[in-house]
């Protein structure tokens, strides 16, 4: 498929491909992280550094091998930029299920904390005690405020940080009925913890009634996508003479173009199957000590 005269236009959508690949897999969540958002929910953590590693790994070998067997310029950037961006998009029902058990786990520490006062024990006693035996989706950040209490860090400021490190509105709630309980003495915390841990059991079950109304969508998704890349790859190995016109500079555009609908009911059918979230509702608590 490549002509006589196609090689400098192929060493250069190859290398070309290779820096949006690294560039975009290097800088991991700066450039599109509003994008990643925006079309698979927010996501919970971040990408490891071996995660990032493999991704560009990814990114570099998608891209040389789509640039050498079709000589694309397009074809090679849009190899990178897929390998970077669909993880993300089509693993919403992942980052939905943790975020669901995140929840979850929210409910059961604020019971074991409702349980642990009524056995008339401080509020950072409490938390001290509740640190090792926190759920798994947050036990980190628990014993995390544990041990800054433990460093002599003030209840309300090391909460603030707790808040930031679960950043879920339901945590947000939990974190505003404790600091209040710390500094303005409030009464029937207990009750109060019980209800917000009551409520967060609700909020669990119906992300879960959600999430299964969505299943479909999201399975439909994955299904276009992944039939629709293997017809392309199918298309340009086994039939070029169909994807000819393709070669000219008019023929690129064209596959940008399409690449660009693409992508667009792609997005639009993930944004549909994915289960909305609110908005967190502590962003501005005081934090003297912030690590």
């Amino acid at each position: 498929m490549v002509t006589a005269d196609a090689g400098v236009v192929l060493a250069v959508g190859c290398g070309t491909g290779c820096g949006i690949g690294l560039w975009l897999a290097g800088t991991g969540t700066a450039p599109f992280t509003a994008a990643i958002r925006a079309w698979a929910g927010r996501r919970i953590g971040g990408l490891s550094r071996q995660a990032r590693a493999t991704r560009t790994l990814g990114a570099l070998t998608a891209a040389l091998t789509v640039g050498l067997l079709t000589g694309w310029p397009v074809a090679a950037a849009l190899a990178a930029l897929a390998v970077v961006i669909l993880p993300g998009l089509l693993a919403s029902g992942r980052a939905e299920q943790a975020h669901t058990d995140r929840v979850e786990a929210i409910a059961v520490w604020t019971e074991m904390l409702r349980d642990t006062l009524a056995g008339a024990a401080g509020l950072e006693q409490a938390i001290r005690a509740t640190a090792p035996i926190t759920p798994a989706p947050i036990r980190a950040e628990v014993v995390q405020l544990a041990t800054a209490l433990d460093a002599g860090t003030r209840l309300p400021d090391a909460l603030a940080v707790f808040a930031d490190a679960v950043d879920d509105p339901t945590a947000d709630l939990v974190v505003a009925a404790l600091v209040m309980a710390a500094t303005r003495q409030a009464r029937n915390l207990a009750d109060l913890l019980g209800r917000l841990a009551a409520a967060a059991r609700d909020q669990t079950a119906l992300r879960l009634r959600t999430a299964a109304s969505r299943a479909r969508i999201r399975t439909s998704t994955r299904v276009i996508a992944t039939t629709t890349l293997a017809m392309a790859f199918g298309l340009v190995v086994l039939s070029p003479a169909f994807v000819e016109p393709y070669d000219s500079a008019g023929g690129q555009l064209m596959l940008l173009a399409v690449a660009a609908l693409f992508a667009t009911g792609l997005v639009w059918l993930s944004r549909m199957g994915r289960t909305p979230t609110s908005g967190r509702i502590l962003t501005r608590l005081p934090a003297r000590s912030r690590p």
